[in-house]
């Protein structure tokens, strides 16, 4: 069927991203918004806009029932999620399906598969991928876990198995400590996620976090558009990616690429998805989990093979087949994303609220901005911090961070901190520029007061 106007249920620079897409394609576009957002760019872009609730996203972004209802009103064939909000929620999609809407995404049974940390586990190990040794089931006899994680040796990791961005997740160093911080990831767990399921893991020295980017069509075909290299990382969120990594050999790449497929097939996955995983010091990898949605870091992954991911999925939500194979894709240069986040890195990253006052974006050959702000704006207290993600393009690695550098001096912030001197901080580090760091980046080599010389330049 073909897709003649797509409701985007998300907000932000997402929701504008996957609008302009739309619109390249000739389809037109429904925006939805909360009171809070009623003068937001998305909302202006769209063919069409309404209001679905209040500020608070339980009363708007969440509302998946009132999403649908106003969908069905506008005439709507089909529906994209974005990411975060309900873009992994399978009942969702189900209510999508059953009301005779097309879910740009994967299938609910997919989703559900995949979901949770656990059976995600389960599906790697059928489909032997490599695992970090660990229970196979949630922890119900504290003694037994207790047990099994002196067997395992510490460090071990306590994980919730129903979350992620680092909720209910604990690092134990000793066996004293196993019950106090068994209990409290439980207790996280049970507020964040509404589950209190967690379960434990070999914690992994020195780890990097890579993902493969999926991509898979209704008719069986599935492949890999190569990695992203997710490391840099504070409080278990990701602030820069790149693309290709700059520790994974071709061998190493392959293996890593054909054990997703693997996974994804045994699921029956279709579209847009990624299967992260941790490398250790020794480039062995270990299944962590997949995202069965698009993911915010997509840009660095789209710009290295050459591929608009957000046309894609709209294609394979039509029932097309994918137009090339696996020995198509090639890897173009080095692609860089830093996350421009109202946070001040010099404050242990709090989130700072308040009016764009200077807003102007960097521009130039291999430059990027992924935004919904302009100058004078507000941004909301409500929703995530992040203002934008800039992105580079160089024929190396190299070229990628000097291009980047020089886009974070031309970005003109002003009324609020943001998370840029620290990007900038980043990427001019020995260890990064070598390539030689891991997910401890900022533990390792970071403090607040370093950033005294590398505030954003206000204008002249």
């Amino acid at each position: 069927m073909e897709i003649k106007k797509i409701l985007v249920a998300n907000r932000g620079e997402i929701a504008l991203r996957i609008m302009r897409s739309a619109k390249e394609m000739g389809i037109k576009t429904v925006a939805v918004y909360s009171e809070a957002d009623r003068a937001a760019l998305h909302v202006q872009y769209a063919d069409e806009a309404v209001c679905i609730g209040p500020a608070a996203s339980a009363q708007s972004y969440l509302r998946g029932d009132k999403i649908i209802e106003e969908a069905l009103k506008l005439g709507v064939d089909a529906i994209h999620p974005g990411y975060g909000f309900l873009s992994e929620n399978s009942d969702f999609c189900r209510s999508v399906t059953k009301a005779g809407i097309i879910f740009i995404g994967p299938p609910p049974e997919a989703m559900d598969g995949m979901g949770l940390k656990l059976s995600a586990k389960a599906t790697a190990k059928k489909c032997n991928v490599p695992l970090v040794p660990g229970t196979d089931e949630a922890i119900t006899d504290i003694q037994l876990a207790k047990k099994i994680a002196i067997e395992i040796g510490f460090p071990v990791l306590i994980k919730a198995s129903a979350g992620g961005g680092g909720k209910g997740m604990r690092i134990v160093n000793h066996e004293s400590q196993f019950e106090e911080m068994l209990q409290m990831a439980q207790s996280e767990a049970q507020s964040s996620f509404g589950n209190n399921a967690v379960f434990i893991e070999k914690y992994v020295v020195g780890p990097r976090h890579i993902e493969i980017q999926l991509l898979g069509d209704k008719h069986g075909n599935m492949m890999y558009l190569f990695e992203r290299e997710c490391s840099i990382q504070r409080r278990y969120q990701k602030v820069i990616e790149e693309a290709p990594s700059s520790c994974l050999t071709p061998a190493i790449r392959k293996q890593m690429g054909e054990c997703a497929v693997r996974v994804a097939k045994e699921v029956g996955y279709y579209n847009a998805g990624t299967v992260e995983f941790l490398v250790d010091i020794n480039l062995d990898f270990y299944f962590l989990e997949m995202n069965t949605r698009l993911q915010v870091e997509h840009p660095v992954s789209e710009i290295i093979v050459g591929l608009d991911l957000v046309k894609e999925q709209i294609k394979v939500a039509q029932g097309e087949k994918l137009a090339y194979t696996q020995e198509d894709l090639k890897i173009n240069g080095h692609a860089l994303e830093v996350r421009v986040y109202a946070e001040d890195p010099a404050n242990n990253f709090l989130p700072d609220i308040g009016t764009l006052q200077t807003y102007q974006t960097p521009q130039g050959n291999g430059v990027r901005v992924d935004d919904a702000y302009i100058q004078g704006m507000e941004i909301p207290i409500y929703y995530d911090p992040m203002i934008a993600k800039l992105i580079t393009h160089g024929v190396d690695r190299n070229e990628a961070i000097s291009k980047m550098i020089r886009a974070i001096d031309d970005y003109r912030i002003n009324g609020i901190e943001t998370t840029l001197s620290f990007c900038k901080f980043v990427l001019k580090h020995e260890a990064f520029v070598s390539g030689n760091f891991d997910t401890g980046f900022i533990k390792q080599y970071f403090k607040p007061e370093y950033l005294k010389d590398e505030k954003t330049k206000p204008m002249n």
